[in-house]
């Protein structure tokens, strides 16, 4: 075991910070034994403010209609070949209806940019969750908006917001997205959500094109900076529909890693064990949580849609009935030694902040 390596993760659980030199060496400093170190500390440090609760998300894909065409992503508006669906009002309450009884109280509607939903449309379905189902949060993972748009589905009733920054690294950027998108955008987007006051989600692909370590190093010391309140960490998959068709998976085992630093940076942070996780490994989601990862988010879609939301190849439980699925995925997570809880599962105050 590197003993540079293990000082420098000694001294992320002791600052909380590292410079983007020490990023670097640390993601270039992966290995077996130095990600079990992290870990370690990454769990010890999540069940000092978590115990042994796992947050659940429902997560309810309510369109895969997107105008953008990045492209690493299976519903670019490119490929010719998705089999585009929206969901109505009507069938995303019925999700939230079906989910509250299954014990969710966090409702996250994903979706690819998607012009139907405007913030007259969005801002309808927000609030009657909201009213239907008073004790609940409800995310949204809905692309890039303007500020008075995330503003007002804020005061709509939306809690909390996922936008991946996908990268860290404006070069990079450029290299997975169109030319009419923009790095710089994207962050303002981010800005704007924190300065409104959602709870606000970043994070990025791991083992992405072109990816090289420093890009990780940029990723890590950027979440260390914005410090968000949660952070989607999953590997790149590829998908046949895609530019990046013949592009090599990212590594389940990295993505831990990456996790396990990320809690020992944050201790507080809210991380889900993705599916993309569980789709490159069997045992990924389990294998995340053992890293620091501390929510999970089964599917809450209609059974004839689940297929159709295709950001990569291969996605796992797109036939699965939701109850099943939680059932299922309940008795794995209690293999790991940790519980599922249903609450709302909102961040918690770190030690130093109490």
């Amino acid at each position: 075991m590197s003993a540079e390596i293990i000082n420098l993760i000694d001294k992320l659980a002791a600052d909380r910070s590292l410079s983007l030199d020490e990023w670097s060496a640390a993601v270039k400093g992966f290995s077996p034994d130095t990600a079990a170190y992290a870990a370690q500390i990454a769990l010890e440090k999540r069940r000092e403010i978590y115990g042994n609760s796992v947050y659940i998300r429902g997560l309810i894909e309510i369109s895969n209609v997107c105008k953008n065409d990045c492209l690493y992503c299976g519903i670019r508006k490119s490929n010719k070949k998705c089999e585009r669906y929206r969901l109505s009002k009507a069938e995303i309450l019925a999700c939230c209806k079906e989910g509250y009884a299954l014990g969710f109280r966090t409702f996250v509607l994903q979706g690819g940019e998607d012009p139907y939903y405007t913030d007259e449309i969005l801002c309808d379905i927000v609030h009657s969750i909201k009213a239907s189902c008073a004790d609940c949060a409800v995310t949204l993972g809905m692309g890039e908006r303007g500020y008075e748009s995330f503003k007002r589905l804020f005061y709509a009733g939306a809690d909390r917001y996922l936008l991946r920054h996908e990268t860290a690294d404006e070069t990079h950027y450029r290299k997975l997205h169109p030319e009419n998108m923009s790095y710089k955008a994207r962050m303002a987007c981010l800005d704007a959500l924190r300065d409104i006051g959602y709870q606000v989600g970043c994070g990025m692909m791991v083992g992405s094109p072109y990816q090289t370590a420093e890009h990780l190093a940029r990723d890590l010391k950027f979440i260390e900076t914005f410090s968000p309140d949660m952070c989607g960490i999953g590997p790149f998959i590829p998908h046949a529909q895609t530019p990046f068709r013949d592009f090599k998976a990212g590594g389940a085992e990295l993505t831990c890693y990456l996790l396990s630093l990320v809690r020992i940076q944050k201790p507080n942070i809210l991380l889900p064990a993705t599916t993309a996780l569980g789709t490159v490994d069997p045992d990924g989601r389990e294998k995340g949580l053992l890293a620091g990862a501390n929510v999970v988010m089964p599917n809450l879609s209609p059974d004839g849609v689940r297929g159709k939301y295709l950001l990569y190849d291969n996605k796992i439980c797109t036939g699965d009935e939701a109850a099943q699925c939680v059932k299922c995925l309940a008795k794995r997570v209690e293999k790991t030694g940790f519980q599922i809880v249903q609450n709302r599962g909102d961040i918690k105050k770190s030690k130093e902040q109490n």
